[in-house]
């Protein structure tokens, strides 16, 4: 689908939460202390930057504030119980809403009704929320655990699209964005993005709103040594081995990565 929602405008923002899993929280994105950044914070510094500094500010990106509440792991409903209500709570001028992707993965989930419970809480959160940005999910055609779950992924992402028309939301549409198809945007994990594939998102949700960016978020990435199938067998195969069997054993032990994490960013502060 293409993105026709980069040129909405919105009034002024001074003040930002995000909401979601893992792909919010930033994982595969850790700064040089550790610290997970993620498209989120990178966005929000793109949406400071754009206000006027004051002549007394609180901080180095002056009076924006933004709070992350993202936990990975987290199932809609978690994210609906757990985040939606702080969202409220703070009330800010603009709301990043991504959630859902975990349920879809999930055998035997229905997107139809993933997709109710996500437009429950969409009508919820605008009620109280300045703007609420929806994120649909990646194209998956190339992410080895999650191809053959693409039809599935596509349906729930109509229906967020569709969601987004009839609460007029701007959405960071994440299928179209055609960089993040190669495999340079994804973390060794293969399923959480890259720094430069969190770089790239944050662009993409700047440009949602009208605002200007310093790069294109789909320009084409540099050419690249092509790998003998051998080494693409050996990647593979240590790659099941470090991560998609962990991964298997703790869906089939009933646990999540989010277990016993908490939000980084509870409160709308200073960046």
């Amino acid at each position: 689908m293409a993105d026709d929602s980069r040129n909405k405008q919105r009034g002024t923002i001074g003040s930002y939460a995000a909401i979601g899993d893992s792909f919010t929280e930033g994982v595969g994105d850790p700064g040089p202390d550790g610290t997970l950044v993620g498209w989120a914070d990178r966005f929000a510094v793109i949406l400071a930057d754009q206000l006027p500094l004051p002549v007394a500010v609180a901080g180095p990106h002056g009076n924006f504030r933004y709070a992350n509440l993202a936990v990975r792991g987290r199932l809609l409903d978690q994210i609906v119980e757990e985040q939606v209500p702080r969202a409220k709570e703070l009330a800010p001028d603009l709301v990043t809403f991504c959630a859902g992707g975990n349920d879809i993965i999930r055998p035997g989930s229905d997107p139809d009704d993933v997709a109710e419970r996500f437009e429950r809480a969409v009508a919820d959160l605008t009620r109280s929320v300045g703007t609420v940005m929806i994120t649909t999910g990646f194209d998956t055609r190339g992410v080895p655990v999650l191809r053959h779950l693409r039809g599935k992924i596509a349906t729930y992402t109509a229906h967020v699209r569709s969601i987004a028309d009839r609460y007029d939301c701007p959405v960071l549409d994440l299928w179209s964005l055609r960089s993040v198809q190669d495999r340079r945007a994804w973390d060794n994990d293969r399923l959480h993005l890259s720094a430069e594939g969190h770089t790239r998102v944050a662009l993409r949700a700047a440009q949602v709103l009208g605002l200007d960016v310093p790069t294109d978020p789909d320009q084409v990435w540099p050419p690249q040594i092509q790998r003998g199938a051998l080494e693409v067998r050996r990647d593979d195969m240590a790659w099941a081995r470090e991560y998609l069997v962990p991964w298997i054993g703790r869906r089939l032990r009933g646990e999540s990565s989010g277990d016993h994490v908490e939000a980084k960013r509870p409160d709308l502060l200073p960046l």
